[in-house]
């Protein structure tokens, strides 16, 4: 297929100034760029005067782990311009899954990535799952992270409990297995199950392992709170211990009380860069994040797996024990109702038709509407859809955000949970940036944002000959409107997407033509 792209001002993605031209595209590369470049034959031509051409987004933080296999399209993603996203986040995801474990281990992902009956969840190993999504042919091109998570659960299972050197020996050849399978580096959540289980050294033995791939470490650090600055020391430690490149996801500080811990943060980025650690972020544009309900929950509640969550939350004693520890805290817990309140956290996402109706409240409506203590009522949520309940919560500052957003570390993610009535995020994150934070705000030039969700990424994720407007790259292409981009989500009705993207090339194949989706699917695996 050969495409022509006429007249564009094409902002290349390496935060040099931009410049009208011409893009020929044949098969799946650039061919060539230039001015006034001859029609050839059998080409398309798409007039692109007025239109940025940008490399294809590239999402580095993504939850479309199960829903690429059910459906694969991914419209949320290929409508606000994006073409390629990382799954295996949170050191919790689909792959390796041992046999024994996929009933347990289905009810810990459902507040991330849905479920689903519709799959077979014998796969077993990352080989298997990534050509699973070859074989539904993935709407945009996928790259995988080996999940810590599920490394600790085939070795050890999901115990609380320290590895003994036989184990800790057992997770670096898991994760060799799996890296040669074609993760591209490691991910860890430090607040889910069982990564929370881990210490420091376990981090350093396997992300030794990641460095010899020349891998990178994405991690959801311990504390995004309270705690952040020694949860931040603790994840340069591992960088400068273990030599892998780190990578923290959706980077920000929570609660109003701990904003002011800016600046020790970027004194830490600094020291980091100065020491040569090499240190990246992602960032999505919103004062809200999401995830699943249950990290309210203190670590210990967690052990042993989400039957024995479901378990302890009907045990009325628990319970107290519970909204106690919640309410004095507990060292090293990232409290959610501390720093985002009942008042803050939202219902985005159930399981059963009959709890359907609760999506949209705050856990203090919903202790009103069942006239209960709000967490009374939200450990009966819990229980009666088997863990599987994803939530808002509200706990940033704008002026964190942009002052991030400025940092050379930074590139942008969605972290979006597709199901249920989801985050905004998940339709309009990078519109939100070229339009709220370009156009309105002037927070970044339109050259500094095209880089930071296009080249910068490909660079943190080390994903090669992608992320540029380059000949000889892969063609992927983001054309837009600069005078009409914007997101259209809210929190109240956040499933629309943006407008202004008017054309997504997917490996040389229009994904999307004049705005709208054109039922191809042409993504990729990308393995390492």
């Amino acid at each position: 297929m050969r495409v022509l792209i006429q007249g564009a001002t094409i902002i290349d993605g390496s935060n040099r100034p931009s410049y009208q031209g011409d893009i020929l595209i044949e098969d799946e590369r650039i061919r060539e760029i230039g001015v006034g470049l001859p029609v050839a034959e059998e080409c398309e031509i798409i007039a692109a005067k007025g239109l940025v051409a940008a490399p294809g987004f590239i999402d580095t933080h993504s939850h479309s782990d199960l829903k690429i296999l059910t459906e694969p399209q991914v419209l949320p993603k290929v409508m606000q311009g994006i073409t390629t996203e990382v799954l295996g986040q949170d050191g919790i995801s689909m792959a390796p899954l041992p046999m024994k474990y996929i009933e347990d281990w289905r009810k810990n992902l459902a507040g991330l990535d849905g479920i689903s009956d519709d799959i077979s969840w014998e796969y077993e190993t990352t080989e298997r799952y990534l050509n699973m999504i070859e074989e539904v042919v993935p709407g945009v091109n996928e790259a995988y992270l080996i999940p810590h998570g599920n490394i600790r659960m085939e070795a050890m299972g999901l115990d609380n409990r320290q590895p003994t050197s036989q184990e800790m020996k057992k997770m670096c050849e898991i994760l060799r297995r799996e890296l040669e399978a074609g993760g591209i580096g490691l991910s860890s959540g430090l607040i889910y199950i069982p990564c929370a289980y881990s210490r420091t050294q376990e981090l350093i033995e396997l992300c030794k392992v990641v460095a010899e791939y020349q891998g990178v470490f994405v991690v959801h650090q311990r504390s995004e709170a309270d705690d952040i600055i020694p949860s931040m020391k603790e994840i340069i430690q591992i960088g400068r211990k273990s030599g892998v490149n780190i990578h923290f996801s959706h980077f920000k500080v929570c609660g109003k009380k701990n904003w002011d811990k800016l600046d020790q943060m970027l004194a830490l980025l600094d020291k980091a860069k100065e020491e040569e650690i090499n240190v990246s972020f992602d960032q999505y544009p919103y004062t809200a994040g999401s995830t699943m309900l249950s990290v309210i929950l203190p670590p210990w509640v967690h052990a042993g797996g989400a039957e024995k969550l479901i378990e302890r939350l009907q045990d009325e004693g628990i319970r107290n024990r519970i909204i106690e520890e919640i309410s004095i805290g507990l060292p090293g817990f990232d409290n959610f109702i501390d720093f985002a309140g009942t008042d803050g956290i939202f219902i985005t996402s159930t399981v059963t038709e009959q709890n359907q109706e609760l999506i949209g409240l705050s856990l203090e409506e919903l202790g009103k509407r069942k006239g209960k203590h709000p967490l009374q009522a939200t450990f009966d949520l819990l229980v009666e859809e088997n863990n599987a309940v994803g939530m808002v919560n509200f706990n940033g500052s704008e002026e964190v955000l942009k002052r991030l957003m400025k940092r050379e570390e930074m590139n942008a993610c969605t972290d979006g949970l597709l199901a249920g009535k989801p985050h905004p995020r998940v339709y309009g994150a990078y519109a939100r940036i070229l339009g709220k934070y370009v156009r309105e705000e002037g927070a970044l030039t339109l050259e500094e944002a095209v880089y930071k969700l296009t080249y910068k990424a490909a660079k943190a994720m080390n994903m090669k000959e992608r992320g540029l407007i380059k000949e000889g790259y892969y063609a992927d292409l983001t054309l837009f409107d600069p005078e009409t981009i914007l997101d259209q989500g809210d929190y109240v009705n956040p499933i629309q997407h943006p407008v202004g993207i008017e054309y997504v090339l997917i490996n040389g194949n229009l994904v999307v033509k004049n705005g709208v989706h054109t039922g191809a699917r042409s993504g990729k695996v990308l393995r390492r």
